[in-house]
C-alpha cells in the first residue's frame, strides 16, 4: 500500500508543479512552428507532462510521449522544468 500511495502523491507533485508553471506564463504549443514563431531565439524542447522533464529535439521521446506540449527551453527551465539527465 505504501508504494502506490507514495505513487500516487508523486504524480500529483508533478502535475502540481506543471500547472503551476503554466500558470506563470510558460506557453504551451500543439506543434514545433509554433514554439518556434513564439521563442525564435530559443531551443523548442518537448515537455512531458506526466515527468515534468523535457526533450532536445533528436531525442528518442521528442514530441513522442504520450502527453505533453513543445515549449521554449528558457520557459520551462524558468519553471523548473529539467531534461531527464540534468542533475537534480
Amino acid at each position: 500500500m505504501g508504494r502506490i500511495a507514495y505513487g500516487l502523491f508523486l504524480g500529483a507533485a508533478i502535475l502540481l508543479a506543471v500547472g503551476t508553471a503554466l500558470a506563470q506564463g510558460m506557453q504551451t504549443f500543439e506543434n514545433e512552428q509554433a514554439a518556434q514563431q513564439h521563442c525564435p531565439s530559443d531551443t523548442v524542447v518537448w515537455l512531458n507532462i506526466s515527468s515534468a522533464n523535457y526533450h532536445f529535439k533528436g531525442g528518442t521521446w521528442y514530441g513522442r510521449t504520450q502527453r505533453g506540449y513543445y515549449v521554449c527551453k528558457i520557459e520551462a527551465d524558468k519553471a523548473g522544468m529539467r531534461s531527464p539527465s540534468s542533475p537534480k
